[in-house]
């Protein structure tokens, strides 16, 4: 199995139950490289999770890891410097330490003195509201980003069905949901009924948020200007359309330039 998504401390307790594993993170870099400093890998002899960036360094890492889980060697040193050597002319260079990890630390933990800290990438939570074509579609482009995703839906389950890559909330009030998020939370409002979106977008602008994103048309926008108005709020932080400008209409276009615009916003780009 190839290596998905970041390595991340729930994932490396899931792998420790199963048997010894291998942590490969990189400790130093120079020049240019396609990760930084504190990057890791979790490694079984399955499968592993994470990057250290890929191609024949990654490769030589968790090969390198496998003997150790072959041969019980506790850690590990690789110097990779990234030029024709390894097919890769970044140019830069590598130090990645390795250490057999058979009981799973209870937070973030270092695998070499001074090294970088190694915990769980940062998530900011977003709240999707809605899972018509749109819904679903931003759901599944969104899943395997740095976020941690809750989705919501007025309508039951027995009425309207969805199957996505995290489970749908049904509830029947969701400006309640928007009420209770972080304070920096992302919503995202793209419901089944204009009078549901417009109670969760009330809701939302009636509090602190990182983001608010409302999909529909330039008529919808100016009428929900207008009532939002009437409720004394202000709109000045409302996105309406969402997304970035990229023609077409498809649910899974309009996903992708809604994730890469939440990227955005997330890292202050």
């Amino acid at each position: 199995m190839a290596g998905t998504g970041e390595a991340s401390l729930e994932r490396l307790r899931d792998f420790v139950a199963k048997g010894p594993t291998v942590v490969a993170a990189i400790t130093r870099k120079a020049g240019s490289t396609p990760r930084d400093r504190g990057a890791w890998l979790i490694v079984s002899p399955e499968r592993f999770v994470g990057t250290i960036g890929g191609g024949e360094a990654e490769r030589r890492t968790v090969e390198a890891a496998r003997r150790m889980l072959q041969d019980g060697a506790a850690t590990l040193t690789l110097d990779l410097p990234l030029g024709p050597a390894l097919d890769q002319c970044c140019g830069g260079h590598l130090i990645v330490a390795l250490k057999r990890i058979e009981t799973p630390p209870e937070g973030p933990f270092t695998i070499e003195e001074d090294g970088p800290l190694l915990t769980d990438p940062p998530r900011r939570s977003i709240s999707v509201y809605g899972a018509g074509h749109v819904g679903q579609a931003l759901v599944r482009a969104l899943a395997p980003l740095p976020f941690d995703v809750t989705w919501i839906d007025a309508r039951h389950e027995s009425a309207f069905p969805v199957d996505g890559p995290i489970p749908c909330r049904r509830i029947a009030l969701p400006e309640t949901v928007a009420a209770e998020a972080p304070d920096d939370a992302f919503h995202l409002v793209m419901t089944h009924s204009h009078a549901v979106d417009l109670e969760i977008v009330a809701a939302v602008l009636g509090r602190p948020f990182g983001f608010l994103g409302l999909i529909g048309s330039a008529s919808k926008k100016a009428a929900f200007l207008h009532r939002l108005h009437e409720r004394g709020l202000d709109t000045s932080r409302l996105v309406c359309p969402i997304g970035l400008d990229i023609p077409g209409k498809e649910p899974a276009v309009i996903a992708a330039s809604v994730a890469a615009q939440l990227l955005k916003v997330d890292r202050g780009c």
